[in-house]
C-alpha cells in the first residue's frame, strides 16, 4: 500500500539545506540579472579613463602651441585637477545615461524582435544610431537658441566624434552586463581602471620623452622690445595699423568690434590716428595698448606668435569664445 504525502508536508532535504541567506541571494540575482548596474559602472569607468587620457594628450599638444600659460600656484593646479575630475565623473554618468545605456537597450530590443542572439557587434552597431539621434536632438535645440543651423559638415563631425567616444564605453558596458547575466565573476571595473591607468602612464611617459629630448619644444612667447613692435601690422583683409617708434599710431580699415543692439560683437571700420604703448609685466612686454580716438577704439592687444613671426590680438565675441582678431607684422617694415 502506497503512503501519500500530506498537502502541507515539505521535503525533508529542503528543510535541512535551506538557509536564511538563500532568499537574499535569490533576490539579488533576480535584481541584477540584467547586468544593468555593472554595465552602467563599467561605462562610467571607461568614459572617465577616456577623459583622463584625452585630457593628458590635449595638455601635451597645448604645450607646443601658443597658449596663455599654465598656473604656477600648486594649490590652484590641485584644485583645478580635483574640480575637473569631479566634473568628469558627473559627465560620464550623464553620457552613460543618455547615450551608452540607450544604445545597449536598442541592441537588446532589436535582438529580441529579430530572434537573434545578443552579440557584441550588435551593441556596437547601435552606437552610431544613438549618436545620430543625439546630434539631431541637441543640434535642433542649439539651432532654436541661435535661430540658425550650423554648417552640415559640423553635424557630421560631431556625429563622428561622439560615435568614436562612445564606442569604447559601449564595448566595456556590454561586456560587463554580459558577464553578470552569464554568472561569471565580476571585477571588470577594476580591470578598466588598471588598464586605463597603464595607458595614461604610457601616454605621459611618451610625452615627457618627446619634450625631454627636445624633439618637440614647449611654446615660449616672444620676447619683444618696443622697437620690435614699431612697424605696420595687418589683419590680412585690408585692415592695417602703423605703429611709430615715438608712440603714434595710424589705422586704416582696422576692424573695431563693438556690441550692437542684437547683443552681437560686430566689426566696424576704424580709420584715424592715435597712440600706443607697450604694457610690461615683470619687465616683459605682455600686451600693447592701442587708442584711436576717431573711432573710439580703446583696447589692449596680447602679444603672441613667435620671435620671428610676432602677432598681437584681442578676444572678440562673448568671453571665453576662443575667437580672436589677430594682426601680424608686415615683414621688413620697421620704423
Amino acid at each position: 500500500m502506497t503512503q501519500q504525502a500530506e498537502p502541507d508536508a515539505k521535503p525533508v532535504e529542503a528543510e535541512e539545506t535551506a538557509t536564511p541567506e538563500q532568499p537574499a541571494r535569490a533576490a539579488e540575482r533576480a535584481m541584477h540579472a540584467d547586468g544593468f548596474g555593472a554595465a552602467f559602472c563599467a561605462s562610467m569607468a571607461g568614459l572617465c579613463a577616456e577623459a583622463v587620457i584625452g585630457g593628458t594628450i590635449a595638455v601635451l599638444v597645448m604645450l607646443s602651441r601658443e597658449h596663455d600659460g599654465l598656473p604656477g600656484n600648486v594649490a590652484v593646479i590641485i584644485a583645478a585637477v580635483l574640480g575637473i575630475a569631479f566634473f568628469a565623473v558627473l559627465v560620464s554618468g550623464f553620457v552613460t545615461g543618455v547615450a551608452v545605456m540607450p544604445a545597449l537597450g536598442l541592441a537588446r530590443r532589436v535582438a529580441r524582435r529579430t530572434g537573434r542572439a545578443e552579440r557584441l557587434r550588435l551593441d556596437l552597431a547601435a552606437v552610431p544610431v544613438v549618436a545620430a539621434a543625439l546630434v539631431i536632438a541637441f543640434g535642433g535645440v542649439a539651432a532654436l537658441g541661435s535661430r540658425a543651423f550650423a554648417p552640415a559638415l559640423s553635424y557630421v563631425l560631431w556625429w563622428a566624434c561622439l560615435t568614436a567616444g562612445l564606442l569604447p564605453a559601449a564595448f566595456v558596458a556590454a561586456v560587463a552586463g554580459r558577464r553578470v547575466r552569464t554568472g561569471r565573476p565580476k571585477g571588470l571595473v577594476r580591470r578598466i581602471a588598471r588598464d586605463g591607468a597603464l595607458a595614461w602612464l604610457a601616454v605621459a611617459v611618451v610625452g615627457a620623452g618627446v619634450y625631454g629630448t627636445g624633439l618637440v619644444k614647449v611654446y615660449e612667447p616672444p620676447r619683444l622690445h618696443k622697437s620690435d613692435l614699431a612697424g605696420t601690422w595687418t589683419d590680412g583683409h585690408g585692415g592695417t595699423v602703423e605703429l611709430d617708434s615715438d608712440g603714434g599710431a595710424v589705422a586704416q580699415g582696422l576692424d573695431n568690434y563693438v556690441w550692437d543692439e542684437t547683443g552681437k560683437d560686430r566689426p566696424k571700420d576704424c580709420d584715424g590716428s592715435g597712440n600706443w604703448k607697450p604694457l610690461r609685466e615683470n619687465g616683459k612686454i605682455e600686451s600693447v595698448a592701442l587708442r584711436i580716438k576717431s573711432c573710439e577704439l580703446n583696447r589692449d592687444w596680447s602679444v603672441g606668435g613667435t620671435q620671428k613671426k610676432p602677432r598681437i590680438s584681442h578676444e572678440i565675441g562673448k568671453p571665453g569664445s576662443g575667437k580672436r582678431y589677430v594682426l601680424t607684422k608686415v615683414a621688413g617694415h620697421k620704423k
